[in-house]
């Protein structure tokens, strides 16, 4: 295969100031450890960003949409036509995603890989069209390697856009109906997990919908099961335009040094893909939140991953990992601002 830059090196963690970072935190005005994860988080960002006073005060958010030919199978409680019609709230300041990102102070990226809305044109929003949505992943694949290749660099352009514009953090997130789907199945796919432990109510579908979503995903990985050890054709087979993105600016993001803000479930799936492409880099991905989906729990078990939040969010749109950016900031700030024994004048504890 020609071309596989997601193979090119991640940039490596800076041990001094990854040194320096863990020696100040001894050194502040607080028990140690009494900061408990932050103390962490701000160690880890200190050698992510080569700092030893690290901040993630620049922020780029960008959402991929794409629409997903599994939806024939009815797995779904929303219609199709949403994914388009969220583009449109989205760019007009309407969405979840919109409102956190002016609280934030973010700079906010739509893109659209390939919805099945004919001839969008939306201000304000890219139109990749790759293709009218995904193909139904039950009959054969549900791209082909040319769209997903289109897909993976959507999504590392994204990341080079974010890195021109001095971003210090990337969030991805997702619109597409359907695409807990697709998810789902990609995550049982690589993990050989049950299909019933991975596969949730998605957008709210009662007991027996999500019975029905099961079988679906039975019948797609029984179809695809002798690519199963292929983690890059796997995404081709059974992911979704915005997925494939999402692993793109993941795998981008780790190669230019720019720290990840991994959200929920569909977001996490996609970063497992990305560390069974190129392992190294996991180190880059922080997790926002621990979502309601319940496959979203395995698969951060796999990626050993500590969420930041626990809120029981389930929408996406990369929103449970906006809603953790103050506790990326304030970590650094406690970090980066608090006086040390020597300088506050406190007897430190005897050696």
């Amino acid at each position: 295969m020609t071309d596989s830059w997601w193979l090119n090196p991640c940039k490596t963690l800076d041990a001094s100031a990854h040194a320096q970072a863990l020696a100040r935190q001894q050194q502040l005005t607080k028990p140690p450890g009494s900061l408990g994860q932050l103390e962490a988080l701000a160690v880890q960002l200190a050698g992510l960003q080569g700092r030893v006073k690290p901040s993630v005060d620049s922020l780029w958010i960008a959402i991929f949409a794409g629409d997903h030919g599994v939806v024939a199978e009815g797995v779904s409680a929303f219609p199709q036509e949403v994914t388009g019609q969220m583009l449109h709230n989205f760019v007009s300041g309407g969405a979840a995603i919109s409102v956190l990102a002016r609280q934030l102070d973010a700079q906010l990226e739509v893109v659209d890989l390939g919805t099945v809305t004919p001839a969008l044109n939306l201000p304000g929003v890219r139109h990749l069209n790759i293709g009218a949505g995904t193909a139904n992943f039950v009959n054969g694949p549900a791209m082909s390697e040319a769209q997903g290749r289109l897909a993976l660099q959507a999504g590392r352009d994204s990341a080079h856009r974010a890195l021109e514009s001095g971003a210090q953090l990337f969030i991805g997130g997702e619109m597409g109906i359907g695409n807990t789907t697709a998810a789902s199945a990609l995550a049982c796919a690589l993990l050989a997990c049950q299909v019933s432990d991975l596969t949730g109510p998605g957008t709210g579908l009662n007991a027996q919908g999500v019975s029905h979503k099961v079988a679906v995903i039975e019948r797609a990985l029984a179809l695809h099961a002798g690519q199963r050890g292929d983690a890059l054709q796997t995404l081709f087979n059974l992911g979704g335009f915005e997925i494939a993105a999402l692993v793109g600016a993941y795998l981008a993001c780790a190669q230019e040094g720019i720290v990840v803000l991994v959200d929920g479930f569909i977001c996490s799936v996609a970063a497992l893909v990305a560390t069974r492409l190129n392992p190294a880099c996991r180190e880059w991905l922080v997790f926002g939140h621990r979502g309601a989906e319940p496959g979203h729990r395995h698969v951060l078990q796999s990626l050993e991953a500590q969420p930041l939040l626990e809120l029981g969010l389930r929408l996406g749109e990369g929103s449970g990992a906006a809603l953790a950016v103050p506790l990326l900031r304030l970590a650094c700030a406690l970090h980066g601002q608090m006086a040390t024994f020597a300088e506050a004048a406190v007897a430190d504890r005897p050696a």
